[in-house]
């Protein structure tokens, strides 16, 4: 039994070989039935295969931390299982009493199974190698085992190829030399797998060191930017992504390739980890594996995504509580977080070594490292080592830890990278900065230097984060650090959201996201309080995970921090201002109606300056677009800039002088020039529109409006859906005589059409029809844009204001998809508010998102009997908020507290009741 399992508790308990065969043996002997020989092993196999699994797993559950043991036990009983299915299949299935030389093989496993590690639902990496050409003996024997295989419900990844086959592939195909770098012997001739071990290293290994490890380097970016190339994404992979199990792999391949080692232990004596490190490979690679573990026992599959659902589930089999505030899935995410960081850490030192091990040989291993200085040189008493800033001694940051702030404005100063060792004993120092470096002057000036970099703070952050300093320096950030939020809306863990949105910021101010941020990239030249703007993005989630209103938290965190960094009082108001504020204009421009005069007043209310609508302008853009990929898009970019344009019109000195109806004056103007139709048909047309509806389109919208009107001429009802590219949407216009329950039908139609409503603008012309303009996007957040789309959207609509009856028994039978918001559990609210806006009542309604909340909503206020004027959706991963703006059938506010009692408790139901059982009863009710 080879070395690797010697350590493995029990394992006769997994399985005892000689039992399982003395069992198929007996039952092969005594059978009478019409069974073969092969089904009968496989019987026997499967009966052992299954108490093996329940032994290993019932191991798991008593020990839910001992990954490392799981995998092992698993990896034992493949191995025993597949001796067993090897010599009964050559004594019972193709017996051969007399092989020759060509007859023989070879059984290895190669991969993970090859290193003795497999997760519950891993494949089964078999090689079966061959000493000359396969004979027809050796294929009916290969073939049998792996139909066995198959027939227990393995997913087996298998080769069968001669020794010289072997070594070709292998010389040409990296994944092949990879898997077998790490192939071990399982069953069959030894002295076959010791030729092609021989020949491996002779033929294959030999000189071709370098090669491979920039092969395998070049590999895990290309794979790291596949998983989002942070080790910070809220639903990482566990096998794959960054800071993972593959990582640690790769350290050990690289290792293995190039010192010939056979345990990561050796690593050790080769030079290229240190015994603390190997005790941290050890401990990350064994937790990894545990929460891998546990992910396919839950899932009942090879699941290596760590999504929200199953963080719930492996955060309890781990054992981790709620503490002090933290729910236990945050507390075993942060655990997780942490893991990663040290694989990150462990990846960079182990890579220095290397790196300096082929530096002493007169030879760099790879291009990843630079080495642009031959000779070091000194740098206020750092040095360079081949491009990399460095400590001259091990004691030189204790003697001065201002010095662990100071090398990060170095490294930023003049575009150096930092030494990994000299991150090594950054980590291994951070404890030593104490209040009396955080206060220093010099310490303070130098990182603020950093945060407010013109060249790229993002990755000098970052570094002062992967070291331990940042959070040493900012205890409040260090608080953050590894802190996700379980929700579907953040991406990220705090800190790495925080850094990135840096990293933004600094990029729209050297002008590289023009096309993205127009609007920021325009006023980011115009701001004067540019050291307030990037203290404020890196305090406005500071104060995340404390139990309270992070805003007002952070506002008081502010007031602490800023004069430390040597923000003056008014700078340092500003910045707390801006943290206590800075959702305020995303919660405007996304959950209210922008048209409304009162929304664009209070909104100016609290910003009353032009130099604050600015700074929050860029908070608010970077802050979300650094929640992750897709947040930001083209809607919310219009909805901001039209917030944005509103506020400064207001605030500029003079803004009287162009009011409501010199707008309205301004508008009918170019729309006019822009028909160029005869003037009496024209008139004709807008005058059917009321002062609400100039005041709440765009520009480009009337004029869509006023060419669907003319076209639609006498007819009673005209639909068109056309692409909305500035809004990454689809927009369609419906005119149809107006009536209770409108905007219900049409939100109906849209949601059988496969279509989510994002915005909607409902609007009652002067001659008693509705003119609706809609946003509507795919469920992943895009724009239909295909021809059959649109038409399917179009007809689906006609056909619900055509014919009700038939709407409501498609909704009826429309079964609801299942979506990964049910993981959460969203309490539903429903805030009304008579003082938002002069003319309507506003209602906000938040609950857990899911398929047709909107139409169960819009169903709610058809009973309710209340005219909807402006829908707003917004969406924040798993919680929907969803604004109405309401009146009642005669044009008013709903202001009896009976009516609006009412009203609260239909949206309330519709919000946390199942959407089916509302759309039966709107069939009923039909």
């Amino acid at each position: 039994m080879s070395s690797i399992f010697d350590s493995l508790p029990s394992r006769r308990a997994i399985i005892e070989r000689r039992h399982v065969v003395e069992a198929i043996e007996t039952a092969i002997a005594s059978a009478t039935d019409k069974r073969s020989p092969r089904e009968i092993i496989v019987a026997g196999l499967r009966d052992a295969l299954a108490a093996g699994r329940a032994e290993v797993s019932r191991r798991l559950a008593l020990n839910p931390t001992r990954g490392r043991e799981a995998v092992a036990a698993q990896a034992f009983l493949m191995d025993q299982l597949i001796r067993i299915l090897y010599d009964a299949t050559v004594a019972h299935v193709y017996p051969n009493n007399n092989p020759t030389t060509a007859e023989r093989m070879a059984l290895i496993a190669v991969g993970g199974y090859g290193r003795g590690e497999m997760a519950p639902h891993s494949d089964v990496d078999l090689g079966f190698i061959l000493p000359y050409k396969a004979t027809g003996w050796t294929e009916q024997v290969i073939e049998a085992m792996l139909y066995s295989l198959w027939d227990l419900g393995l997913k087996v990844g298998h080769s069968s190829r001669s020794i010289d086959e072997t070594i070709r592939m292998a010389k040409s195909d990296l994944t092949i030399r990879t898997a077998l770098l790490e192939a071990r012997f399982i069953w069959g001739e030894r002295a076959i797998f010791e030729e092609v071990s021989r020949r491996f290293d002779a033929d294959v290994m030999q000189g071709t060191a370098r090669t491979f490890i920039a092969d395998k380097l070049a590999e895990r970016e290309e794979r790291h930017q596949r998983m989002g190339d942070s080790r910070y994404v809220v639903e990482p992979n566990v096998k794959e992504g960054k800071g993972s199990l593959r990582d640690l792999h790769a350290l050990f391949w690289i290792g293995k390739y190039v010192y010939r080692v056979r345990s990561v232990a050796e690593l050790v004596e080769v030079g290229l980890l240190t015994r603390a490190e190997l005790s941290q490979f050890q401990k990350a690679e064994n937790f990894l594996w545990a929460v891998r573990c546990h992910l396919h026992e839950i899932s009942g599959r090879a699941e290596d995504r760590l999504t929200f659902d199953l963080q719930l589930e492996v955060a309890n089999r781990m054992g981790f509580i709620e503490r002090r505030g933290r729910s236990g899935v945050e507390r075993f995410m942060r655990f997780y977080f942490l893991n990663a960081k040290v694989v990150g850490d462990l990846t960079g030192v182990f890579l220095a070594h290397l790196d300096d091990a082929f530096a002493q040989r007169g030879r760099r291993y790879i291009r990843n490292i630079p080495a642009f200085f031959r000779r070091p040189r000194r740098l206020d008493g750092f040095i360079l080592d081949r491009g990399r800033i460095t400590i001259p001694s091990d004691d030189f940051l204790q003697a001065d830890p201002v010095r662990m702030i100071e090398i990060f404005a170095l490294a930023d100063k003049h575009d150096l990278a930092i030494h990994p060792n000299t991150m090594r004993a950054l980590n291994r120092d951070a404890n030593l900065i104490d209040a009396r470096v955080r206060n220093d002057p010099r310490a303070n000036a130098l990182f603020l230097d950093v945060l407010t970099s013109q060249r790229d703070p993002e990755k000098v952050l970052r570094w002062m984060n992967e070291a331990g300093v940042f959070g040493r320096f900012v205890p409040d950030f260090g608080r953050v650090v590894a802190q996700m939020q379980f929700d579907m809306y953040h991406h990220y863990t705090v800190d790495e959201h925080t850094i990135r949105a840096i990293g933004l910021l600094a990029r729209i101010e050297k002008g590289e996201l023009k096309d993205d941020h127009p609007i920021a990239s325009a006023i980011i030249g115009k701001i004067t309080s540019r050291r307030v703007l990037y203290v404020a993005v890196l305090l406005h989630d500071i104060a995340k995970g404390r139990g309270g209103d992070h805003s007002i938290l952070g506002a008081e965190v502010a007031g602490k921090l800023c004069p430390r960094l040597g923000l003056s009082p008014a700078e340092t108001e500003t910045v707390a201002w801006l943290v206590r504020h800075h959702l305020l204009m995303s919660a405007t421009a996304f959950k209210r109606d922008l048209a409304d005069y009162k929304t664009i007043l209070d909104f100016v209310e609290v910003v009353q300056s032009h130099e604050r609508l600015r700074l929050l302008v860029l908070l608010t853009i970077v802050d979300i677009r650094a929640v992750g990929p897709g947040v930001w898009n083209g809607w919310k970019r219009q909805l901001i800039a039209e917030l944005h344009d509103a506020a400064e019109e207001l605030i500029r000195p003079g803004h009287k002088q162009r009011g409501r109806a010199e707008r309205i004056a301004e508008k009918r103007e170019l729309l006019q020039a822009a028909l160029d139709i005869e003037e009496k048909r024209f008139h004709r047309l807008v005058d059917r529109f009321p002062d609400a509806y100039w005041i709440a389109e765009p520009q480009d919208i009337l004029e869509h409006n006023a060419r669907h009107l003319l076209k639609a001429g006498t007819d009673s009802l005209s639909i068109t859906a056309e692409v909305y590219p500035e809004r990454g949407a689809t927009l369609v216009t419906v005119y149809a005589a107006d009536h209770p329950g409108l905007f219900y039908r049409i939100a109906g139609a849209i949601h059988l059409a496969g279509g989510s409503i994002i915005d909607a603008r409902i609007h009652t012309l002067k001659d008693g029809t509705a003119l609706d303009n809609l946003l509507v996007q795919t469920p992943l957040g895009g724009a239909f844009d295909q021809p059959q789309q649109l038409e399917r959207i179009t007809r689906a609509i006609e056909d619900a204001l055509d014919n009700r009856h038939k709407l409501m028994a498609r909704l009826d039978q429309r079964p609801l998809a299942r979506t990964r918001a049910e993981a959460f559990e969203v309490a539903p609210s429903v805030l009304i508010n008579n003082k938002a806006s002069n003319r309507f009542t506003v209602v906000e309604v938040m609950a857990r998102d899911r398929p047709a909340l909107l139409l169960s909503l819009a169903y709610a206020l058809f009973q309710s009997k209340v005219m909807v004027h402006s829908a707003h959706v917004a969406t924040f991963g798993e919680r929907a908020v969803d604004t109405f703006y309401l009146t009642d059938l005669f044009g008013g506010k709903i202001e009896s507290k009976a009516r609006l009692a009412t009203l609260e408790k239909r949206l309330l139901d519709a919000a946390s009741g199942q959407a089916e059982d509302l759309l039966e009863s709107a069939a009923r009710y039909v």
